[in-house]
């Protein structure tokens, strides 16, 4: 797994801070801001501490306002002119993406009065004569029947002209003489869905933003269209660094196994990008600048090398190709040394930790808010779930800690170290745990794991590891 890129876990008298200083010392402080206040190992809950000012100003960005950020950041840059995405796709390629304008009706629904069910259609007061024959749905206009005349019909059968009510199968019987007869009160339109009863034609049915799900898909089939107008998915390509990485095999002498390269393109899909690249680079400099400036998707995410360290590349090629930083740093732990930057007005970047559940935090708090923007889908409401267990804090960063979910109680879990996924992996959500920790009882709120949704992410046959 990767784990370069993050200043959580200095082991200098205590983690750094983004500034460069130690974390304030005292019990709970001397492992970590991801330790616990009791001893009782790094990733058990503890009681929660007072929040504390920091000693040192802190030159980085508040977690509900980097989250903001990122979710405007596709907005026109200064001087630029908006950005347009739409595109028409099939309806059966549209499955999963946001339509980009509003669905009106192109028909009234029905566009004619239509039987509602297997029966008779009738006019007038009973009993009714049965003329032979029926009328099936598909057919063309019907003849019109006579007072006390009635006629065979079937479910979405046009209504003859004159029929006052249906009369369902199991609510009729017939004389040998073919007479009608109803077993029920017989009221005036009855069973019968008359023309723009569920819309008139112009109507809007669904606002421009709505998530295309199969539903959306059959109304819009029933409605007369043949192809949507939606949000394209945004392109997203994966740029893994660090030269400590294996692919394969055991760790061995100093190497590690990537966790990032194959957890990262599913959760990207699940966000609801096209990952259209998957590239290793190592801690090649030039490498990244190639990658970075002949990429051509929306966003381009990296792990590692957010840091200040000998190979963390990121920032000095965004400087040096003229990137606007949005995000440098995130007061949230774990995942701090996470970054988003503008490249071009149509063109991300979001640089990621190194550790997983640190870059699991960056995803959440900067990727996943982008993306939304990026496919035009509205936010999710946010929702709580009361604490089971005390959990401690950071002084002055938000905690994102992996939980259950539990008869509506969240239930923090172990192992939710930065470098950690074995919390996650089991977890229905991250709480969030604001700075000086939360106790039994609280509620917080709580972010979704948005784990692979058929339809939605496209086919992971589409990545290109290089």
């Amino acid at each position: 797994m990767n784990t370069r890129g993050s200043a959580e876990g200095h082991a200098s008298g205590g983690p750094a801070t983004p500034s460069g200083h130690a974390a304030p010392s005292g019990p709970g402080a001397s492992a970590g801001p991801d330790a616990p206040a009791t001893p009782q190992g790094p990733d058990a809950p503890a009681t929660p501490k007072e929040p504390s000012t920091p000693a040192t100003p802190r030159n980085i960005t508040p977690w509900p306002q980097a989250r903001t950020t990122a979710e405007q950041a596709p907005g026109p840059a200064p001087g630029s002119a908006p950005l347009n995405r739409s595109t028409p796709l099939p309806l059966p390629q549209a499955l999963g993406q946001a339509l980009s304008t509003p669905l009106t009706a192109l028909t009234d629904l029905p566009s004619f009065d239509t039987s509602a069910m297997d029966g008779w259609a009738v006019a007038g007061p009973g009993p009714w004569d049965v003329r032979a024959g029926g009328i099936l749905a598909g057919q063309g206009q019907p003849e019109a029947l006579s007072d006390g005349e009635a006629v065979r019909i079937a479910t979405g059968a046009r209504i003859p002209r004159e029929a006052t009510a249906v009369i369902r199968s199991e609510h009729g019987v017939t004389d040998d003489k073919g007479r009608l007869y109803p077993q029920r009160d017989v009221t005036h339109g009855q069973d019968i869905r008359p023309r723009g009863q569920e819309c008139r034609s112009g109507d809007q049915l669904l606002p421009g933003g709505t998530l295309v799900t199969p539903a959306v898909l059959g109304l819009a089939a029933a409605a007369g269209y043949d192809e949507l107008a939606v949000v394209p998915r945004p392109r997203a390509e994966v740029l893994i660094l660090g030269d400590e990485l294996l692919t394969e095999g055991l760790p061995h002498e100093g190497l590690i196994r990537d966790a990032l390269g194959p957890m990262l393109p599913p959760w990207l899909r699940s966000l609801g990008a096209d990952v259209i690249a998957v590239r290793r680079l190592g801690d090649d400099a030039e490498a990244l600048h190639q990658a970075i400036t002949t990429s051509t998707a929306d966003l381009i995410v990296t792990t590692g090398g957010t840091a200040s360290g000998p190979v963390d590349h990121v920032h000095p090629i965004l400087r040096r190709i003229g990137a606007e930083l949005l995000v440098d740093g995130v007061a949230v732990r774990p995942g701090h040394p996470m970054l988003l930057a503008r490249i071009r007005p149509d063109q991300h970047l979001v640089g990621l930790p190194g550790n997983p559940l640190a870059a699991v935090s960056g995803l959440l708090t900067l990727a996943e808010p982008l993306l939304r923007a990026l496919s035009g889908r509205p936010a999710p409401s946010p929702y709580t779930a009361v604490l089971r267990d005390d959990v401690h804090g950071h002084p002055h960063d938000t905690r994102l800690v992996p939980v259950t979910l539990d008869d509506d109680q969240a239930v923090p879990l172990h192992y939710n170290g930065p470098a950690m996924l074995r919390g996650v992996a089991v977890a229905d959500g991250l709480a969030v745990v604001l700075p000086g920790g939360a106790r039994h009882g609280q509620e917080l709120e709580v972010l979704d794991l948005p784990w692979a949704v058929p339809g939605l992410g496209g086919d992971a046959a589409g990545e290109c590891f290089t």
